[in-house]
């Protein structure tokens, strides 16, 4: 499975998605209008500037207000979440919801990217406390 998100500003929403995660690029797909992120478990994350996205996808991706989320969310299960939820506020990251214990077994927290794209990011419960 692949995420592509529609940015308005590409090297912006790059330089947000290196300094919360570090992903490294794909080499082999980088245009001026898009770039993917490697994922560790090799999945992507794809980056498209909202013109391109628009033009691919058929139709204009829509317009989030300022303090506004997208209506969906990429769920990342991390190896250190807190450790995660302090890259993506370092990186600028706009904290929707606190990380805390879930009801599902896991603690995970969401923020909004500059785009107001969601991310969350979670670790099992019992591997959280065992790194506390």
């Amino acid at each position: 499975m692949q995420v592509i998100f529609a940015v308005r500003d590409l090297q912006r929403s790059l330089e947000f998605y290196e300094g919360a995660f570090g992903w490294p690029r794909n080499e082999w797909i980088e245009f001026s209008n898009y770039v993917e992120l490697i994922t560790p478990s090799g999945q992507s994350l794809g980056l498209f500037e909202r013109e391109g996205f628009a033009q691919v996808a058929g139709g204009e991706p829509a317009e989030i207000p300022e303090g506004r989320v997208s209506p969906a969310y990429v769920y990342v299960r991390v190896d250190d979440v807190d450790a995660a939820v302090a890259r993506i506020e370092q990186a600028g990251g706009r904290p929707l919801s606190p990380l805390a214990p879930r009801s599902w077994g896991e603690r995970a927290a969401w923020f909004a990217d500059p785009d107001g794209n969601v991310v969350a990011v979670a670790q099992p419960a019992e591997v959280a406390a065992a790194v506390d």
